[in-house]
């Protein structure tokens, strides 16, 4: 049978509420008395009921991260910098995933009420409306990356244009004065904020050029089709800029396929940094988003939240960007970012 807090009061021979109190790091019980209530708790091997706990302090110590996938190494590491801190704090957490829509997005959000004291939320689904009409009134929210302006809401955003305006500066510098750019999706936030940067760059840069886009989804697959069309067009372009490094990933190898030589014959570059890029033959510049740290800042703003319950969440955070350059965009040896 499941040991109760009554079987460990009555072994430390206490109070039910002593053993609460003791075992809750709460006070009210003498060093002496916590210790003969924690070796009772341990002989009957007791696990506190963490729903009931949950009823009496209305904190389940659990946070809720929902996010468009959780396929592939950005997302891996936004989780492991949103895990490591929230474990920091003594919280675990809860993730899921909206990849099949606005509806996927509505159940996760409905799945975690009542189970999670705050949540992250990155999805291109969410806007004003979703969280009016999803999240619970009063749950402490942080959105990365996100063009929701609220002051209900929290959020933390990538400084997307100025990292991509900066990428196509370092290209222009090398002398690649004919860039291709592969998009991400169009309704992603990210992804926008991208493409708009690479515009305005290639506008003021290099005004009167032609400014090529192709279209992408920030997927290998969708990387590599693009790289193909690259190789079909009439005028091969000097270099090209994929908005995330899985496309650029992916456009090397219809590179290599080809046997184009990267950089030789085409320089290539990508964003994010994940961590893959620094090991693919040749190794990818890109622009270094410090994921893992964009996870532990949104965890960091979610427990401030959280613990000043009430108080308004209005705050728009934005995280920089460096260019970190290695040998695919055709920079001599050592050339420093």
């Amino acid at each position: 049978m499941t040991t109760t807090i009554k079987d460990v009061a009555r072994e430390a021979k206490v109070s039910v509420a002593s053993v609460s109190r003791a075992l809750n790091g709460t006070g009210g019980v003498t060093p002496a008395t916590e210790k003969r209530i924690r070796e009772a708790a341990s002989r009957l091997r007791y696990v506190p009921h963490g729903a009931a706990r949950s009823l009496i302090t209305r904190r389940t110590h659990t946070i809720g991260a929902l996010l468009p996938d959780l396929h592939g190494e950005f997302f891996s590491e936004l989780i492991r910098g949103i895990d490591l801190e929230a474990r920091s704090r003594g919280l675990h957490l809860l993730v899921s995933s909206s990849h099949d829509g606005v509806a996927d997005a509505a159940a996760a959000l409905r799945a975690m009420q009542g189970r999670v004291d705050g949540i992250v939320i990155l999805s291109s689904r969410v806007d004003e409306a979703f969280l009016k009409a999803n999240l619970p009134e009063g749950l402490p929210a942080v959105l990365l990356n996100s063009a929701v302006k609220n002051p209900e809401h929290a959020v933390l955003n990538i400084d997307n244009f100025a990292g991509t305006y900066a990428m196509v500066r370092h290209l222009l510098g090398l002398g690649h004065k004919r860039i291709t750019f592969i998009a991400g999706p169009k309704d992603n936030y990210d992804a926008h904020q991208r493409v708009e940067g690479f515009r305005a760059a290639m506008g003021e840069l290099m005004p009167g050029n032609a400014v090529r886009v192709i279209k992408g989804d920030f997927s290998e697959k969708s990387g590599y089709l693009a790289g193909r069309e690259v190789l079909a067009a009439r005028t091969r372009p000097q270099a090209v800029f994929a908005a995330n490094d899985m496309m650029a990933v992916g456009c090397l190898q219809a590179f290599k396929e080809a046997g184009l030589d990267v950089p030789g014959d085409i320089a290539l570059a990508g964003f994010d940094d994940i961590p893959i890029a620094r090991y693919v033959t040749p190794p990818l510049s890109t622009v270094r988003v410090r994921i893992a740290d964009l996870g532990k800042n949104a965890m960091d703003m979610l427990a401030d939240l959280m613990d000043r319950p009430g108080q308004s969440a209005a705050s728009v955070h934005t995280l920089g960007c460096d260019i970190v350059v290695r040998e695919s965009c055709g920079a001599h040896n050592g050339a420093r970012p």
